[in-house]
């Protein structure tokens, strides 16, 4: 027993002065002697450790706990071989029952928060951790563990409270301010990320992943330059940190070089073909250049991956929604959000979702949260304004038109359909389209690649997500069936639902050639209609609800035309012409157009001269209207209702006693809003009858119903004004300064009702009150508009299609002769059949 124990002393010095393999040959000799003495068995498995030999070493050391009574320092020692092997498992429990003898342990505490920070568990870590530093409070591993920890279950502040302790023991760890970096960058601090990164690369200048995180930070800095100067110099440090492309991929992305960040995108797959930030960026590639399918596929990859990967979900939500299927959208970015809360996108892409399904207050809570994440977008403003709009809540409402305005003036990005419905200027509406579509289109490949066609028809198409039971259908059905067959050969590209009604049967059976492309991404229709050789392109929505405005940017035809969806400048290049007239733009407003201007004789607006008109009696009881009562009626959309307006028309109802005011109701809440806001300004809330949604014919057949329809600014009626003066129903409009303020003016010209089209609002009022007290004056009126109802052009729909192809005659004639696009003017005829 002696010699044993002066053996174990030697073999335990030679351990201690690094002569591992001494150390084990006595080590085994003791055995040898006594295969019962667990301290040489313990020993020796240390030893095997120390060579590297760990399943050995976790054999022996295994056994040596035998001894009795327990040693915690074996434990401890064993604790330490099971963190090596991964044997997280064993480990923690390991510590479970090491702890119940030495509750305080350093090495216990240490080694059973790192088996349960390895196994994911975190609550257990803190715990563990939480003792560690009250005990050992300058353990600066555990602090810095702690933090890691406690970042990893999103309680940021303590977390950095753990990492501020850990630096004040070791202020040079760059691991810190790295951590620390990534926690401000994930709450949206982007500047002191950054400032944390570069403390970081001070340290270390090898720190790859500072370096990276400087990418990351940089590029949400609007730095993309700079952020590609970062992930290049991490790869110079490690060329094979997959991350480090893809932040390569991120910034090329962001400064749309899209070739260049695929390939980068690649590069990451290559080396780590299960990356799921790698496949998202190659899913955001392919949703830039119009490729929404393989979009998708690239998202799912990603989420097949790595399915708690929030970006890849918002992906998928874009690229659903790209696709208009928004049920598949929302549940996309729900799950983003739920994994990510703070991913200001999925707010954002979300609040898009909810507005197009007129799910107002849920878009308005998302956008409000959008800004909250992130103050400075100019767009999501935009977006809160309209919603607010449309629900007529007009709190603060001149202080966001002014600041949308100063945006605007400042090239921030406003969404040019939000904008076109505040007070603005022509010039000021020019700027907002192109600092979109600058920002939206930077760099589109082109489809048509200059060639000449020479069909024997011409070869039109029109691109639309409307045909169907809508407005645009509405207007444009009698034009699709009235082209001249024997000079225009006519195609339908229907980017929207195919609803089942009786327009969309009369839509298809109104072209040559009708292709629903909806399911189709945009390069795919791109490349169909360069396919077709269409030599001018249509598109009737503009900047509208589910617009697919990449498909133009890849220019597949010749000519592409802007034509009634938008009412204004889409501010590109690749579009040639707006279709409009000298009332909705003037010709001193003509620079503020992108587009060269094609105007028609009479109004830029199809009609359709065969609109059914229910043949239901005029039964205002049956509309909650008071049967003695003169009814001013609007049923334009209730966001074209702003405070100025209401405030008129109050003036009016006041100035007009026993008159009332038949609104359309888009939502309840507009509805109560309006009313209360007559009542401040002292009109008797049920002075406001509200309409709600009815079958086309049976809407039309309502506007007997009422005495007069009161335009609005400067957002004013278009098809609801058709509407009304087909049905006999006088319009009173206010001419605006823009094009979407002015289309009333030209509708009243082309019927020849001028009288009707005041300059002021002022002169608006005093007419509106002037009408309804004078019985006859009015009924003169509508005399006059029933004679030019059918005599005069806005329902001669045959005259109107030979004018717009007159038009597109021009637009062809300068192509094929060479000549770069001007405006038009096409001759008018004395008078209409």
């Amino acid at each position: 027993m002696r010699d044993e124990a002066q053996i174990l002393d030697r073999a335990l010095s030679l351990h201690n002065k690094g002569d591992i393999t001494g150390a084990a040959r006595l080590y085994q000799r003791i055995i040898k002697i006594n295969p019962n003495n667990l301290d040489a068995v313990h020993f020796l498995g240390v030893a095997e450790a120390a060579s590297g030999n760990l399943p050995r070493a976790k054999l022996l050391m295994k056994r040596s706990l035998e001894a009795k009574p327990l040693n915690v320092n074996f434990i401890e020692n064993y604790a330490a071989v099971l963190h090596r092997a991964g044997e997280h498992d064993e480990l923690v429990n390991l510590c479970q029952q090491g702890l119940q003898f030495s509750p305080n342990s350093l090495e216990l505490l240490h080694a059973s928060a790192a088996g349960y920070l390895a196994l994911g568990r975190f609550a257990e870590a803190i715990e563990r951790l939480t003792r560690l530093v009250a005990h050992h409070p300058r353990h600066f591993p555990a602090h810095f563990m702690l933090g890691s920890a406690l970042a990893k279950t999103r309680q940021y502040e303590p977390a950095l409270a753990a990492y501020g302790r850990a630096l004040q023991l070791r202020p040079q760890l760059a691991e810190a301010h790295l951590d620390i970096g990534t926690i401000h960058f994930t709450n949206g601090r982007h500047g002191e990320a950054l400032l944390c990164y570069d403390r970081a690369l001070a340290l270390r200048p090898d720190l790859a992943e500072a370096s990276l995180g400087r990418c990351y930070a940089l590029i949400q800095l609007g730095r993309c330059d700079d952020a590609l100067v970062a992930a290049d110099h991490a790869l110079k440090i490690r060329s094979d940190l997959a991350e480090a492309w893809v932040g390569r991929g991120n910034a090329l992305l962001d400064l749309d070089r899209l070739e260049e960040a695929e390939a980068a995108y690649d590069r990451a797959l290559a080396g780590r073909p299960q990356l799921a930030s790698a496949w998202c960026g190659r899913g955001n590639v392919r949703l830039r250049s119009g490729l929404q399918h393989d979009a998708e596929a690239a998202f799912d990859r990603a989420i097949a991956t790595d399915a708690d990967f929030a970006e890849a979900w918002l992906g998928r939500g874009r690229s659903a929604l790209s696709l208009g299927r928004h049920d598949d959208a929302m549940t996309a970015l729900d799950r983003a959000i739920a994994l990510d809360p703070n991913l200001a996108g999925a707010w954002l892409a979300k609040g898009q979702v909810a507005y197009l399904e007129k799910h107002y207050d849920e878009a308005l809570a998302a956008w409000n949260k959008t800004l909250a994440l992130n103050p400075d977008q100019s767009s999501a403003s935009a977006a809160c304004l309209r919603v607010k709009m449309h629900l007529c809540d007009w709190t603060g409402f001149d202080e966001a038109c002014t600041s949308l305005r100063t945006s605007v003036r400042s090239n921030r990005i406003v969404s040019p359909f939000m904008f076109v419905a505040v007070p603005s200027a022509p010039a000021e509406q020019l700027d907002c389209a192109r600092s979109w579509i600058a920002h939206s289109f930077r760099h589109p490949s082109t489809v048509w690649r200059g060639e000449r066609y020479h069909h024997d028809r011409i070869r039109l198409a029109y691109l639309s997500a409307d045909f169907h039971q809508h407005a645009t259908a509405q207007l444009m059905a009698g034009v699709f069936e009235h082209h001249n067959r024997s000079r225009f050969e006519v195609t339908a590209i229907s980017i929207g639902p195919d609803d089942g009604s009786d327009m969309r049967r009369r839509i298809e059976a109104g072209f040559d050639r009708f292709i629903d492309a909806r399911p189709r991404g945009d390069a795919e229709i791109a490349e169909l209609a360069r396919s077709l050789e269409i030599d001018i392109l249509v598109d009737l929505k503009g900047f509208t609800q589910d617009a697919r405005t990449g498909i133009l940017a890849m220019r597949p035809a010749p000519i592409q035309v802007n034509y009634l969806g938008f009412p204004g400048t889409i501010g590109a290049d690749f579009i040639d012409y707006i279709i409009a007239d000298r009332h909705v733009i003037p010709e001193h407003d003509a620079a503020a157009y992108a587009e060269k201007i094609a105007w028609l004789p009479e109004s830029y607006q199809a009609n359709d001269r065969n609109r059914a008109i229910a043949d239901v009696p005029a039964d205002r009881a049956a509309h909650g209207l008071p049967e003695d009562a003169f009814v001013f009626c609007c049923f334009n959309d209730n966001y074209k209702i702003t405070p100025d307006v209401f405030s008129s028309w109050m003036r009016i109802l006041t100035a007009v006693d026993n008159s009332v005011l038949w609104l359309f109701e888009d939502n309840p809440n507009a509805a109560e809003n309006l009313r209360r806001e007559a009542a401040a300004r002292g009109v008797a809330p049920q002075r406001l009858v509200f309409a709600g949604r009815l079958p086309t014919a049976e809407h039309l057949a309502r506007h007997r119903c009422a005495d007069l329809f009161l335009d609005t600014l400067p957002y004013g009626a278009h098809t609801t004004a058709s509407d009304a003066l087909w049905t006999g129903l006088p319009v009173l409009t206010c001419l605006g300064e823009t094009f979407a303020g002015r289309v009333g003016a030209s509708l009243l010209n082309a019927i020849r009702l001028p009288e009707l089209v005041t300059t002021s609002p002022a002169t608006y009022e005093q007419l509106a009150v002037e009408l309804a007290r004078d019985p006859e004056k009015l009924a003169a009126l509508r005399a006059k508009l029933a004679l030019n109802r059918l005599r005069t052009p806005l329902y001669d729909t045959a005259q109107y299609a030979s004018d717009l192809e007159a038009a597109y005659f021009v637009m062809m004639e300068r192509h094929l002769a060479g000549l770069p696009p001007d405006h038009i003017r096409v001759p008018g005829t004395a008078e209409c059949r």
